[in-house]
């Protein structure tokens, strides 16, 4: 007898999209991939030349109505997460959700009851929870190798400028959401705790297109943050920083330290005798340092469905992420410690 498997369909045919599509297409067990969703044609016909299939939609309303669909991947602008998910969980499909989770607090509640009332599984897409570097460190801190943590400092910076619809934090939320949800998330996972109080401070020294018609855009960020259970956190953010994808971790604790992430992109370093420099491949795309990541996500929130068990990160997460990305802002602008 064959082995029940569910039927996806990936709702946004970009970059993110696509490494999902690419994994539910022919690296995850017991998953299928049914169709993708996008309003573009030209997306729609690429995605479907590459995957090999030949089912796709303009509208993620047509696939909700397709038997064939157990399951959706969300993968578009964040403003747009609420209504899918909803309209998803009225459908009896199940949804993994791209962070950040929404906009805002109240849109991330009927996100989490839409799911509860019809009985389906919310997942949200904060992979690094299931990257091997990041859960090796998450044993290492669990049994007590550094002692008690006292503070986690995380960091993300990308290579390249935001696109131009970011620069309205109204429909982004800005870096903190962009960027740093990962790394408010990281927080909350090695620390055990939730944001108590924050304090961040942003500036835009990359984006001169977007200073006269969005003075409050920031494309650098730094934040500070205590916790509910007296430990303490540090983030910072940029966008543009034009040397490579860096995405990087420490948790010190009382009795020593744990560092995560890299930003060599391999372990050969070539050093010449003129002047006696080294140097090494710097990692460039966070498609390429968390590729294995994303296919760990997405055999999880295959064995959830299948299983019947809770998704490893929650709609719970994406919401508490969402506080803390609101809260960030809110001390940018009126540049003060806010308290959760």
């Amino acid at each position: 007898m064959a082995e029940r498997e569910i039927g996806i369909a990936v709702v946004g045919a970009g970059r993110a999209g696509m490494i999902h599509a690419v994994n539910f297409r022919k690296n995850v067990p017991r998953a299928r991939l049914v169709a993708v969703v996008d309003p573009v044609p030209e997306a729609r016909e690429s995605a479907l030349a590459a995957l090999e299939i030949n089912k796709a939609y303009g509208d993620y309303r047509d696939a909700l109505g397709d038997r064939d669909i157990d399951a959706l991947v969300v993968v578009v602008p964040t403003a747009l997460h609420r209504g899918i998910v909803c309209d998803a969980a009225s459908a009896g499909k199940h949804v993994l959700c791209e962070k950040p989770m929404a906009m805002s607090e109240e849109e991330c509640r009927d996100m989490i009851s839409a799911a509860e009332s019809a009985g389906t599984k919310l997942q949200i897409g904060f992979m690094r929870r299931f990257d091997a570097g990041f859960r090796k460190a998450k044993e290492a801190v669990e049994s007590g190798a550094v002692g008690d943590v006292v503070m986690v400092r995380s960091n993300t910076r990308g290579p390249s400028v935001p696109q131009p619809w970011m620069y309205d934090i109204s429909k982004s939320n800005g870096p903190l959401a962009e960027v740093n949800s990962h790394d408010i998330d990281t927080l909350r996972w090695f620390t055990g705790g939730e944001f108590r109080t924050v304090y961040a401070v942003g500036g835009n020294y990359r984006c001169p297109d977007a200073k006269d018609d969005w003075p409050d855009f920031y494309d650098n960020v730094i934040m500070s943050a205590t916790f509910d259970n007296g430990m303490q956190g540090i983030i910072d953010g940029a966008q543009g920083v034009g040397y490579g994808y860096d995405a990087r971790t420490e948790v010190l604790g009382t009795k020593g330290c744990v560092f995560i992430g890299r930003l060599n992109d391999e372990s050969v370093v070539t050093c010449t005798a003129d002047g006696n420099t080294g140097s090494y491949p710097i990692v460039r795309s966070w498609r390429q340092l968390f590729e294995p990541a994303y296919l760990a996500e997405d055999i999880s929130f295959t064995e959830c469905v299948l299983e019947g068990r809770e998704p490893e990160v929650t709609g719970r997460d994406g919401l508490m992420a969402v506080r803390v990305v609101n809260a960030g802002n809110k001390s940018i602008v009126e540049k003060r410690i806010v308290e959760l």
